[in-house]
């Protein structure tokens, strides 16, 4: 078999179902499809992509993302997926693992610094006082070991006590960043997961990758057009309705248009948001999603932008947490908009203060920028604080045809990029299982 080549769809397995066409529905339908399964693909929307695409905005009259997401090298089902899409390159790395920090609160030399991991798979880096956080001692970082230790019901606030420069620059930033929630209410446990992961690992998994064209064309448009080459159909403006069941399994699928009998062989992947997985499936119970993120987008002149504004930065002491630097566009994220309580302010209100920070962390001489846009994403993530990150559902269902993916599924990881694609991964991976245990039955028959 050549390079890249997929075996063949067995019509004898039947089809596997994908409802929704985010990142999870993509990772699924492509990996079903690896394995050999033919693949269909129905999503809601005009578009596919879900809480991660691209899209012309006419106030800035340029192409932008709906959110900023920060991709790690080390997130390894990622990496997978780009290779499933055939353009590995769509996500670009940093040549290191160097995270530029302003503290806007600060005077003086500490105001500005760099968190700047080691490469190796041996995390010195705290040893060293020009890659740590200023202020900081070595040992203050095994405070970290502490959310190893947590039990499911420890939040982050509770496993680290210390509220010293660490917690402002690295504890609290990561939390807001990685779980989309305050520390007093995010579970100690699942910012372990990434840590493991990542900065516990060295520079090697640690380094940031960016989408210089943008998330929608490094993981969206690859996505569709190799599912395109391997004759899965997505269908669009199709949300389903219903599923009809009996005898412990799907035995229809009920669009607002037409009703999809299946056989024996076919299987479906609900790859859809808590809020939407409840209305299909009443007897459901995941967490709810209301996590909100709010996005800040402003267009500048490029001669304003220093030539060695860095493409991520990290803010302390303000509202924005992050800005991403683009080409004339810098975008600024406020995670955890909905703890922090300011859903309610004017948007023009926003804005001024966001671009006050930003000016001051990119040392702009512009006064104003030449444009500027908004966007909240209300239900970003799903809550994971401990008692949300407890309603997480299994990938498994008791219907034996039926399987779920989305973020919020029992990936073990948080609502991330990361683990949407994982989530995926783990659908397709249940639905070959069912397939075998088919082929083993009828052989024993």
């Amino acid at each position: 078999m050549a390079d890249g080549a997929h075996p063949a769809a067995d019509p004898g397995e039947g089809t596997v179902h994908v409802i929704g066409a985010g990142l999870a529905g993509l990772s699924a339908a492509l990996t079903a499809a690896e394995a050999g399964r033919r693949v269909a693909v129905w999503e809601g929307a005009g578009h596919a992509g879900g809480r991660c695409r691209s899209f012309h905005d006419a106030v800035l009259d340029r192409r932008i993302d709906n959110g900023s997401h920060l991709v790690l090298t080390g997130n390894d089902a990622v990496q997978r997926y780009l290779a499933r899409t055939g353009a590995p390159q769509g996500l670009v790395a940093a040549p290191d693992a160097i995270f530029p920090m302003v503290d806007l609160a600060a005077t003086g030399a500490d105001r500005r610094f760099a968190v700047h991991l080691n490469p190796g798979p041996i995390p010195w880096w705290p040893l060293v006082a020009g890659r740590r956080v200023p202020g900081t001692r070595p040992w203050d970082y095994l405070g970290g070991w502490r959310l190893a230790l947590a039990g499911p019901q420890t939040t982050v606030a509770e496993a680290i006590r210390d509220r010293g420069p660490l917690w402002r620059a690295l504890w609290e930033p990561l939390t807001l960043g990685i779980l989309n929630t305050t520390p007093e209410r995010g579970q100690a446990r699942l910012l372990w997961r990434v840590l493991e992961r990542t900065f516990l690992r060295g520079a090697g998994p640690t380094r940031p990758m960016f989408a210089p064209e943008g998330l929608g064309e490094a993981l969206v448009t690859p996505a569709l057009d190799r599912m395109a080459a391997l004759g899965i159909t997505v269908t669009y403006n199709r949300p389903l309705r219903a599923l009809e069941r009996a005898t412990g399994r799907i035995e229809a699928l009920v669009f607002s248009d037409r009703r999809i009998v299946l056989g024996p062989g076919d299987a479906v992947i609900l790859a859809l948001p808590p809020g939407r997985l409840r209305r299909i499936m009443p007897e459901m119970d995941p967490p709810v999603d209301d996590g909100a993120i709010l996005n800040a987008h402003f267009r500048v002149r490029p001669e304003t932008l220093p030539t060695d504004a860095p493409p991520l930065t990290g803010m302390i002491g303000s509202l924005g947490q992050w800005v991403f630097v683009r080409g004339d566009v810098i975008s600024v994220t406020v995670s955890a908009a909905d703890s922090l309580g300011i859903l309610a302010t004017p948007r023009e209100e926003i804005a001024a203060t966001l671009w006050h920070e930003v000016a001051a962390v990119l040392c702009l001489k512009e006064t104003a920028p030449e444009a500027a846009r908004i966007i909240v994403e209300k239900r970003a993530t799903f809550d994971q604080s401990p008692g949300g990150v407890a309603q997480r559902l299994a990938a498994r269902t008791d219907l034996a045809n039926l399987i779920l993916a989305g973020d919020a599924t029992d990936t073990g990881l948080p609502a991330t990029i990361e683990g949407a694609v994982l989530s995926g991964e783990i659908a397709a991976g249940h639905v070959a299982a069912m397939a075998a245990g088919t082929v083993e039955r009828a052989g024993r028959e």
